[in-house]
């Protein structure tokens, strides 16, 4: 049975249709609860998901790393699936996941599309077919055996960004990894309101500076000033 742990931080527009797909695609049957980590939202975000009888907890920290590390300390099932609110799973991903898991594979995570059809997003995605850490993004998604998750001692909560890059090469020296050869959907929202190519190189910048060793709260501080948006 799978666990699946959603960061939210003012996602009202998204969480009850993402909530619902997920019910709908779990063709198997496998979810055996949704948990909704909320980092302190200030709409409606809350309420929404308690509307939809899922597990709703809110995390005394605020930050994504946090917030999918406490929803997975309340999650009851040996397979944890993290999941941003703005992204939905292919049909029948469950049993992907399971699958993925009895074959020997540890964690994992799905290919990317976006709900926006341009050339270059388009190219984005077909790259991220392969197994490299430069082209993980954390709207991937990731499963993640409960065992193998906590042999890594969860999420680094330092990491404001970037924490999907931290997690994924520290599971890599635990377990097998995969990259399930479907995509997930995402919004491509970021990219729209600050323009496709401007975003693309503002995240490689980030990037960058992270394996340069530059600090989270310099990596925060340059996001914040090249982005448009109203949280990370």
């Amino acid at each position: 049975m799978i666990s699946v742990i959603i960061p939210t931080f003012n996602e009202e527009e998204h969480i009850a249709a993402t909530i619902k797909i997920l019910r709908q695609y779990d063709e198997q049957n496998l979810i055996k609860e949704i948990i909704i980590a909320d980092g302190g939202s200030t709409d409606n975000t809350v309420v929404i998901a308690k509307s939809q009888n899922v597990i709703t907890v809110i995390s005394q920290k605020k930050g994504r790393a946090a917030q999918m590390n406490f929803g997975a300390s309340n999650a009851t099932s040996e397979i944890l699936y993290f999941l941003h609110a703005d992204t939905i799973p292919p049909n029948n991903f469950t049993n992907d996941i399971v699958q993925s898991i009895q074959q020997g594979y540890g964690a994992g995570c799905f290919m990317l599309s976006f709900d926006h059809d341009h050339w270059f997003l388009k190219a984005n995605c077909w790259f991220t077919r392969f197994d490299v850490n430069a082209i993980r993004f954390g709207d991937q998604s990731l499963f993640v055996t409960k065992d193998n998750f906590n042999k890594v001692n969860g999420f680094k909560e330092d990491h404001i960004v970037l924490e999907d890059q931290q997690i994924i090469k520290q599971l890599k020296k635990v377990t097998w990894f995969v990259i399930i050869k479907k995509p997930v959907l995402t919004s491509a929202r970021k990219y729209i309101e600050n323009g496709i190519y401007k975003t693309q190189l503002i995240f490689f910048i980030i990037y960058f500076m992270y394996h340069l060793g530059y600090s989270q709260q310099k990596l925060v501080t340059t996001y914040s000033k090249l982005i448009r948006q109203n949280k990370l």
